[in-house]
């Protein structure tokens, strides 16, 4: 059995750890609720953008073809937007998202995709991509706790120009998205070419004047259409970070309590054993006078 001695110092080193977990879980909460309002202030531009693109891209006035919409007939070159976090410490949430992409991965590569691109939007994912031998084109890290769209827009635009010059036959997004503060779900979605789902259904007839063409209108507003998306993708992912870092470190504390509260029993019992010992042996010289 341990000493005494080294018993206390485990607790302390316990008790030290605790203190980290704690702390990393009040500041997770506040980042959270941060996070979460952001990504709903987002949601109503998503939207909205999402029907405008919708209701342009159906309209019958024009015989224009914005290359987003054009479906093609055989998929062999894909391009993945993987977005997880900068940092650990956050449950399974990263590993998670990486699973969705390595089974995407698997799969393309048994239907036949002979190439596929990795853009990687946060640092586990870049890691995760390098070790596994993907083709990584652009990545961006370090986004901070708000995400900048300017900062997003680059790297994006190399799968977007390379779908739209015919390189890639299509373009998908892996992020997690936020249920709530106890589930985050990892998906995996079509960002281009745009699919029926992602437009949504036809609402009436549409009808409208374009200044100075529809080309110009069309292409600049599904450009920010794909932009809102990837956006909204990073949003919902800032959100899930913070909740599951809020839920873990929760989990790391309330563990250590249990574990201080273990040690600090087998510690009692050690020393009540130590002093039955001496009182044994007290008695015992006595007798022996």
């Amino acid at each position: 059995m341990a000493s005494g001695k080294e018993i206390r110092t485990k607790i302390k080193s316990v008790q030290n750890t605790r203190k980290i977990t704690k702390a990393m879980e009040m500041v997770a909460a506040s980042k959270m609720r941060k996070a979460q309002d952001r990504m709903r202030a987002a949601r109503p531009y998503a939207e909205k953008i999402r029907r405008l693109a919708a209701h342009l891209s159906q309209a019958n006035v024009t015989d224009y073809r914005h290359p987003f919409l054009i479906q093609k007939a055989e998929i062999k070159r894909v391009g993945v937007i993987l977005v997880t976090t900068d940092k650990g410490l956050c449950g399974g949430l990263n590993t998670n998202v990486q699973r969705v992409a390595i089974n995407a991965h698997k799969s393309w590569e048994d239907s036949g995709v002979t190439e596929i691109r990795a853009c990687c939007i946060g640092n586990k994912g870049l890691g995760f991509m390098q070790r596994l031998g993907a083709n990584v084109v652009s990545h961006v890290v370090q986004l901070g706790d708000a995400p900048a769209l300017e900062k997003l827009i680059g790297p994006v635009k190399i799968l977007l120009d390379a779908f739209q010059d015919g390189e890639l036959d299509a373009v998908f997004i892996a992020y997690t998205r936020f249920i709530n503060t106890m589930r985050q779900e990892p998906m995996l979605e079509q960002l281009l070419p745009l699919t029926g789902e992602k437009l949504g259904e036809r609402e009436g007839s549409w009808d409208y004047l374009y200044e100075p063409d529809p080309q110009v209108v069309i292409d600049e507003m599904l450009v920010r259409y794909v932009e809102a998306l990837v956006y909204q993708a990073v949003a919902e992912n800032m959100a899930s970070e913070q909740s599951a870092r809020m839920v873990a470190m929760k989990a790391a504390s309330d563990n250590a309590k249990n574990v201080i509260d273990e040690l600090q029993l087998v510690y009692n019992k050690t020393r009540q054993a130590a002093i039955t010992k001496e009182l044994t042996e007290i008695v015992g010289g006595a007798a022996a006078v």
